[in-house]
């Protein structure tokens, strides 16, 4: 029988109401036989009920015994900057406090960023965020001496405002040109004036260094603060991509360079200006231009810059060593690869002028290596199958380094400490998860914060032998509140992917009351991207939304395939040239051993992911359309063709040398296999994964004759801020299709 357009209405909202009141009557069940709540997405996104504590605006004092922290009184919500002993715990100085910051009527921050010497501070106001790591904002100069309060420029706002070694300047930028200011004397001086919107930016990076090379501000004070060293950018070339701001009558039209795959990047030189002559050399790399220069780093003497040199493919990284007068440089060493080389913070060069130490790869798991300033290898500090995740710092009195690794298992992270002989290794965390460290200047100590899968953030001071001293932070109020909770445990398991003989990492929430007899609906969350990992034994938050999910009945599920990280570069690597291929068959292939299961209904698995996980829920429910019943794509890459070139090449190449690499693990190119429920959402002002994206799948699939549903979120960028909103929309989407 035939039922006309009404009556299809009536029943679609009969079924809603139907699927709300078995809902909430499993609620009730749930309240009745366990005695405890339900999570609600009011509890996590609105009422903010379980909000993790930390230390907030944690400093490491330059005398090692000290460190300072942001404080708020509870009762007048007055903050403080307070100075503690990492000893006694005691507090010996209220730094700032910010019902004494105000200047002519503008109210300032009770923290900031201190001078190396401790006697002044920047305070920022104003601060309008650009792209993910850079801002604008007016910089304000406390003096701690007599408590007075400066503006650093009364000419327009200020970006990566930083002082000079002995805070008697701090160097600023501001409409892409480098300016130092003289605290002493007052005065504002431009270094360049060649700085043009779009064209040509000193000290600063261009938007694809600042999100792929992880900067933003680009220059560097040399060590006796008598020189600095900073990036220009040539950006002429680069091609604008644009987006309309829906902000009044007739939108903006926001245009800014971004180069995609095989097209021209910035043209960038290093130069180094000496405050005393007024006279800017120019670093000599090459006579290469397409080319990066992924880091530049002063070493102990101060005549000396290095510069890192790497070639566009990213698989042969070059340290020069520049010299500061003249900015002739000479070869330090070469490391290659077959695949690529990731760039870090990892290079330390010893005060003792005779070496420099840095983590490689060079022998399939990353370790910490020392060289001679001949750019001959002296050892290898650390070695296993295991991987080095952090190098924390070195004590040269002590000769020890401190670094975290994933030693005890891929899925945990520990601190420890070990000699630049590579002897006397001692693992300085003794509760199993995830740890990572802040140490004071000296090394004498560190802040530990610790969380667990289950076990939220718990912060405490240890001393340099690892031994707790006392606890900062230990949440107990947030376990308390969790205590009136039926949640689940986090359980780790390992699935069997796509590769014979190869296992993956997953973890898995079931239901709080799981029958083993029943069969349940699996809805999986997902990233995959190169390196990274969602599978850690660590609080992520408590895994609210997935515990939410698993009250209303799902097994929630998320798989590392191949490609991620923890595991060494082999793994991490073979996906190399095929982003989306390998990664996508072992989520098809996790989730049909799934479907295997007695306890699952295999006829009911969905998926979810952001970003480069949008990309793989749209290829998983596309290519693995006879598996998949649902899938919600949140920024997804839709084809590698419209990502940027840095990122996008390190793993592809250029779509000129490998246009298989980029079509044939496009979800465009499967849009007409959809046959499941998709859900595509994107933030129209996207400027690092573009709503172009979205608009390119969703022609694919209109022409392909498919529905869909779709959702745009006007104005935002890459991260949705309306939270409560996305995750509703969401929610019902899966409950109403899986």
């Amino acid at each position: 029988m035939r039922l006309r357009p009404n009556f299809r209405k009536t029943i679609s909202i009969m079924k809603k109401k139907i699927l709300t009141l078995l809902l909430a009557g499993s609620s009730c069940a749930l309240f009745a036989q366990t005695g405890k709540k339900e999570l609600s997405l009011e509890d996590i996104y609105v009422e903010g009920k379980f909000r993790t504590e930390s230390v907030y605006g944690l400093n490491s004092m330059k005398d090692g015994k000290h460190f300072s922290s942001v404080e708020r009184d509870p009762a007048t919500g007055e903050m403080y900057l307070v100075q503690y002993e990492y000893q006694t715990g005691k507090a010996t100085d209220t730094i700032l406090r910010s019902a004494s910051l105000k200047y002519e009527g503008i109210q300032l921050p009770a923290s900031g960023t201190f001078s190396s010497e401790e006697s002044k501070i920047l305070l920022k106001t104003d601060v309008e965020p650009i792209y993910r790591r850079s801002t604008i904002e007016n910089n304000f100069i406390y003096d701690r001496k007599d408590g007075s309060i400066t503006p650093l420029s009364e000419k327009g706002r200020q970006k990566y405002a930083n002082f000079s070694p002995d805070a008697s300047r701090v160097a600023f930028v501001r409409d892409n040109n480098l300016f130092i200011k003289n605290l002493k004397t007052g005065e504002e001086k431009q270094i360049t004036s060649d700085g043009k919107y779009n064209h040509i930016i000193n000290g600063g990076t261009d938007w694809v260094y600042e999100e792929e090379f992880e900067f933003a501000r680009a220059f560097f004070w040399s060590p006796d603060g008598k020189k600095i060293a900073y990036y220009k950018f040539n950006e002429s070339e680069v091609k604008q991509y644009n987006f309309a701001v829906y902000d009044q009558l007739y939108p903006t039209d926001y245009r800014y360079k971004y180069p995609k795959p095989g097209e021209a990047n910035s043209v960038v030189s290093i130069h180094i200006y000496d405050l005393e002559s007024g006279k800017t050399v120019k670093a000599d790399i090459g006579e290469e231009t397409n080319q990066y220069i992924p880091r530049i780093k002063w070493t102990q003497n101060p005549s000396q810059l290095c510069i890192f040199r790497m070639n566009r493919h990213q698989n042969k990284l070059e340290y020069l060593l520049a010299d500061a007068a003249s900015g002739q440089t000479r070869l330090l060493l070469t490391r290659e690869s077959d695949t690529y080389i990731s760039i870090n913070d990892d290079l330390h060069f010893l005060s003792d002028g005779e070496g420099f130490v840095f983590t490689s790869e060079r022998n399939g798991y990353n370790h910490i290596y020392l060289y001679g300033m001949d750019g001959e290898i002296i050892r290898q500090v650390t070695d296993g199958s295991w991987e080095v995740t952090a190098l924390y710092g070195i004590d040269e009195e002590r000769k020890l380094i401190y670094f975290q690794s994933a030693e005890n298992s891929p899925l945990q992270r520990d601190i420890y400490s070990i000699s630049l002989k590579g002897t006397g290794k001692k693992k300085l965390s003794d509760r199993e998860g995830s740890n990572d460290a802040v140490f004071s200047a000296d090394f004498s100590y560190f802040i530990n914060y610790h969380s667990a899968a289950g076990v939220p953030t718990i912060v405490t001071v240890n001393n340099r032998k690892g031994e707790v001293l006392r606890t900062l932070e230990d949440n107990s109020t947030l376990k308390e509140t969790l205590s009136d909770y039926d949640l689940a445990e986090k359980e780790f398991l390992q699935i069997p992917s796509a590769e014979d003989g190869i296992m993956l990492n997953a973890w898995m929430i079931r239901p709080p009351d799981f029958d083993p007899s029943k069969k349940y609906p699996v809805f999986m969350y997902v990233y995959g991207g190169p390196g990274s990992q969602t599978v850690t034994d660590s609080w992520a938050g408590g895994d609210l939304w997935y515990q939410l999910m698993a009250q209303k009945g799902y097994i929630v599920v998320s798989v590392d395939n191949r490609g991620t990280g923890g595991r060494g570069a082999e793994f991490k690597k073979m996906t190399y040239l095929n982003l989306g291929k390998m990664e996508t068959e072992d989520q098809i292939a996790a989730a049909e051993w799934l479907a295997t299961q007695s306890y699952v209904d295999g006829s009911r698995i969905g998926i979810y992911g952001w970003s480069y996980g949008g990309y793989m829920a749209s290829l998983c429910i596309t290519r693995g359309a006879e598996v998949f019943k649902a899938a919600v794509a949140g920024a997804p890459v839709t084809s590698w063709r419209f990502y940027d070139s840095i990122y996008t090449e390190r793993y592809l190449r250029t779509p000129q040398e490998n246009e298989d690499g980029y079509d044939l693990n496009s979800p465009i190119h499967y849009a007409d296999q959809l046959k499941g429920n998709y859900l595509l959402i994107h933030g129209t002002a996207d400027d690092n994964v573009h709503f172009q994206n979205s608009v390119e799948m969703a022609e694919a699939l209109v022409k392909a004759g498919k529905q869909f549903q779709s959702f745009f979120y006007p104005n935002e960028h890459h991260g949705v801020r309306y939270r409560y909103h996305l995750q509703t929309m969401i929610t019902d989407f899966i409950l109403e299709n899986l």
